[in-house]
């Protein structure tokens, strides 16, 4: 049978038109647009049509996603109807690779399937201080993700900030402290307040212990009980391996005991003597922070923060080293689940 002129020119046309089609993927399926008027971040991802299946747009679509996280910190996906856990595993696999195990650990949190765990299980009515993930440790996440599968009530939200303009707002004298001095974190294990050595290293063996403090440039001291004090010398400022930009990098203000809410901090200074708290920081050198200083950095934080309330089926996409993230008091149930990936050393700093 042949083929008339009017049909191989339809059949060009339509092929032309599915070139055209898939050149128009990324702007006519999703639109990309602040999500507050005053803030860059984060950037707000949300289908301009129905029935976009946000994995198959993730994957056809990586350049634009990572040129946006990279410039803006942190994207929300919103309304792509995402409900199961496994669909959000699925995502962080298919924009970011395997995901982390989470180990070093310094918050409490539950693992839900295979590496999704809980965000943190903290009692509702306390609130978490913004950080970033494992800022603390010798490799740390370069990307973490958020899943909110219930909003709170009220309350509990997931506060974020631009470790690039916490870096820009620091008193100069105060930044270049600890530029030159780096931060000192001790932490002690087995007394009772705090997660035990078991599980932040994920094992029971102390020999397991010795080995990963080794590898990782952590001092260890056993005291009697089985109990573990270690000491680590840390950067405070890091340089972002894609963008070159520097960021405060740390948890210099998050592990400081000032920075505990009045009713933890007294309990603990009552019990504990400084050097036998669960979690403390000095400057690098191991002189004590000053509480001014502490307190002008807190208030940057403050000033720096960005609040949105989550929805259901919300996915928070953040650079770890471009964005802190926290957590709001809340009241009634809250599931919001994380994912992290793509590991990084400071030895590659």
């Amino acid at each position: 049978m042949e083929i008339s002129e009017s049909s191989q020119i339809s059949q060009s046309f339509l092929k032309v038109k599915r070139r055209q089609a898939i050149n128009l993927l990324p702007t006519y399926l999703v639109k990309l647009t602040p999500l507050l008027s005053n803030s860059a971040l984060p950037v707000l991802c949300e289908p301009s049509v129905e029935g976009v299946n946000l994995l198959t747009w993730a994957v056809n679509n990586q350049e634009l996603i990572n040129t946006n996280l990279l410039q803006h910190g942190g994207i929300l996906f919103r309304n792509f109807q995402i409900k199961e856990i496994a669909k959000f595993e699925k995502f962080i696999q298919a924009v970011s690779g395997d995901l982390l195990e989470y180990r070093d650990r310094s918050s409490p949190r539950s693992a839900i399937q295979g590496k999704i765990y809980t965000s943190t299980d903290y009692p509702p009515d306390q609130s978490i201080f913004l950080h970033s993930e494992n800022s603390y440790a010798a490799s740390w996440p370069l990307k973490i993700f958020f899943h909110c599968v219930t909003p709170a009530q009220q309350g509990g939200e997931t506060p974020i900030a631009d470790t690039r303009r916490l870096l820009q707002q620091i008193n100069p004298k105060i930044r270049d402290r600890f530029i030159e001095t780096g931060v000192m974190y001790v932490r002690n294990f087995g007394d009772g307040f705090g997660l035990p050595w078991q599980t932040v290293f994920q094992t029971t063996d102390p020999a397991e212990v010795e080995k990963f403090c080794r590898s990782n440039h952590i001092e260890f001291e056993w005291k009697p009980g089985n109990r573990l004090r270690t000491r680590t010398h840390r950067q405070a400022i890091a340089t972002h391996p894609k963008t070159g930009e520097t960021v405060w990098f740390n948890h210099a203000a998050f592990f400081h005991v000032t920075t505990l809410e009045a009713k933890i901090r007294t309990a603990l200074l009552a019990e504990f003597s400084e050097e036998d708290l669960p979690h403390n920081t000095y400057y690098g050198d191991g002189s004590l922070i000053e509480p001014e200083v502490l307190d002008a950095i807190r208030t940057i934080y403050q000033q720096e923060t960005v609040l949105f309330p989550w929805q259901a089926g919300d996915i928070l996409m953040l650079d770890n080293m471009l964005t802190a993230h926290g957590r709001q008091p809340f009241i009634g149930e809250r599931k919001v689940v994380v994912g992290m990936s793509e590991v990084f050393s400071s030895q590659e700093i």
